[in-house]
């Protein structure tokens, strides 16, 4: 059964709820010689990526209550910087929770940090692989996302791939 209408704001915190959980998993495990891994000399680390992702979050947290602010922030130790990533999604996410207005549409937050933040969920994927510590792919129709779940703490995986 489909359930009713999801509303914009609704389906945006689903949104973060998988990223989370995309995160996590890339995250999970991950060397700690992964943070400072380069693929390429001009490419980013993965902990500059990451603290990137920390700055796409706070970054629509700003543009959601009207006052919006970018920074670029020097990354933080690995450990640090994971941390940030999921304190700045949940803050994001219990804004997009509670009842204070948007002032930024959620057509417009999804297209700009919200979808950033997946592709780069991707890239740390893909580095995961190149430094030679692959994670499994999976289904993830299946996975256990629910909205509210922000945090790096995320079910298991219901179906992996070999």
């Amino acid at each position: 059964m489909i359930p009713p209408a999801t509303s914009a704001r609704d389906l945006l915190r689903h949104t973060l709820a998988t990223i989370a959980y995309r995160g996590a998993k890339v995250l999970r495990g991950a060397p700690d010689s992964f943070a400072n891994f380069r693929s390429a000399e001009t490419t980013r680390t993965p902990v500059q990526i990451l603290a990137h992702l920390g700055d796409l979050f706070d970054w629509a947290l700003s543009m959601a209550k009207g006052q919006p602010a970018w920074h670029d922030s020097k990354p933080l130790p690995w450990h640090d910087e994971t941390q940030r990533f999921f304190a700045s999604l949940q803050e994001f996410d219990d804004y997009l929770a509670g009842v204070a207005s948007l002032h930024a549409s959620p057509e417009k937050l999804f297209q700009g940090p919200v979808a950033d933040a997946l592709h780069h969920i991707g890239q740390l994927a893909m580095l995961r692989r190149m430094a030679g510590t692959p994670i499994k792919g999976e289904n993830y129709f299946q996975a256990d996302i629910s909205s509210g779940r922000v945090g790096q703490d995320q079910p298991k995986p219901k179906r992996e791939f070999d």
